[in-house]
C-alpha cells in the first residue's frame, strides 16, 4: 500500500478547460443568481455532478477508449436522474428556494442526464470493443429494487403526490449505489484507476457531501406521514443515504487525496497498491 511520487504534470488543456467553465459556472450562479443565499449549495451539489460526468466525458474523448468506465454505473445515475427529474421539473417540494431552484437547478440536471446518455452511448455501441463487459457485472437490479421498495415506504411528503415523492426518493437512493458498479470495476482492474475517473469518483462524492449539508440544515423543514408519533423516518432516510455514500467511498477518498498529493490532478491512481 505504499505511493510512489511521481512527476507533477500540467493538466491537459481540455482538463484545465472543463474546470475553468464549472468554476466559472458555479460562482456565476452562486453570486449573479442565487444571491448567495445558503440553499444555493443545493444547486452546485447537481453542477458538481456534472462535472463528474464531464470530466469522464473528456477522458473517453481524449483517449478514445471506454476501458475504466461502468456502463452499470452511468445506467443507475441515468435512472437517478430521471427519477429526481421527475418530481424538481414541475414540482417545487425538493427545489432550492433560491432562484437557482427556477431553472437552474433543472438545467444542469438536463445537462448531467445528456451527458450520461451520450457516455453510454458511446462505451455500449461507439467503443465497445474496449468495453470492460466481462468485467463490468456488478448485480445492479437488487439495487434497483431495494431503491423503489425503500422509497415506497421512507418517502418524505414534500410535494404532497406520494408517486412523485416516492420517485424523488428514490433517485436519492439509487444515486448513492450508482457509484458500486464502478468501485467494482475498479476492483477487478486490480485497483487501477484513470486520472478522470478518480475525479468523477471525487466530484460526485463531494456534490453529495453539499447535499448532505443542505438536507441537514433543512431536516426540520422536511416532512412526511410519520409511522411513529415523533420520528420523522424520511429525513432519517435521507441523512443516512447521505451518509452511506461518504462511507462506500471512504476508502476511495484516503486513496484520491494520496494520488493527489504526490502526482497532482493528471496522476492516475491504484487502491491498495502504488499511485503514479
Amino acid at each position: 500500500m505504499n505511493a510512489i511520487a511521481g512527476k507533477v504534470k500540467t493538466p491537459p488543456a481540455q482538463v484545465q478547460a472543463t474546470y475553468g467553465f464549472f468554476s466559472a459556472a458555479c460562482f456565476s450562479m452562486y453570486y449573479f443568481v442565487a444571491n448567495a443565499e445558503f440553499s444555493a449549495i443545493l444547486t452546485l451539489a447537481v453542477m458538481l455532478q456534472c462535472l463528474g460526468f464531464a470530466l469522464l466525458a473528456v477522458q473517453t474523448l481524449a483517449k478514445g477508449t471506454a476501458e475504466g468506465i461502468s456502463a452499470r454505473a452511468l445506467g443507475l445515475d441515468a435512472l437517478a436522474l430521471c427519477c429526481r427529474l421527475s418530481s424538481t421539473t414541475w414540482l417545487h417540494g425538493y427545489l432550492p428556494v433560491d432562484a437557482s431552484g427556477d431553472w437552474v437547478y433543472q438545467a444542469v440536471d438536463f445537462v448531467s442526464l445528456a451527458m450520461v446518455m451520450w457516455l453510454m452511448y458511446h462505451v455500449l455501441v461507439e467503443k465497445r470493443a474496449t468495453y470492460q463487459e466481462s468485467d463490468d457485472n456488478c448485480a445492479i437490479l437488487p439495487m434497483i429494487i431495494a431503491g423503489f421498495v425503500l422509497a415506497a415506504i421512507l418517502h418524505a411528503d414534500m410535494n404532497a403526490r406520494p408517486i412523485f415523492d416516492t420517485l424523488w426518493m428514490a433517485g436519492l437512493f439509487i444515486s448513492v449505489v450508482a457509484v458500486l458498479p464502478q468501485l467494482w470495476l475498479i476492483a477487478r482492474n486490480k485497483g487501477k484507476v484513470e486520472a478522470l475517473t478518480s475525479h468523477y469518483i471525487a466530484a460526485i462524492a463531494l456534490s453529495r457531501a453539499l447535499s448532505g449539508v443542505f438536507m441537514w440544515h433543512a431536516r426540520f423543514d422536511i416532512t412526511c406521514e410519520m409511522y411513529v408519533d415523533g420520528v420523522n423516518h424520511a429525513i432519517w432516510a435521507i441523512l443516512s443515504a447521505h451518509f452511506i455514500h461518504m462511507v462506500l467511498l471512504a476508502d476511495f477518498a484516503y486513496y484520491y487525496l494520496r494520488a493527489i498529493a504526490r502526482g497532482g490532478i493528471v496522476g492516475s491512481m491504484a487502491i491498495g497498491d502504488e499511485c503514479v
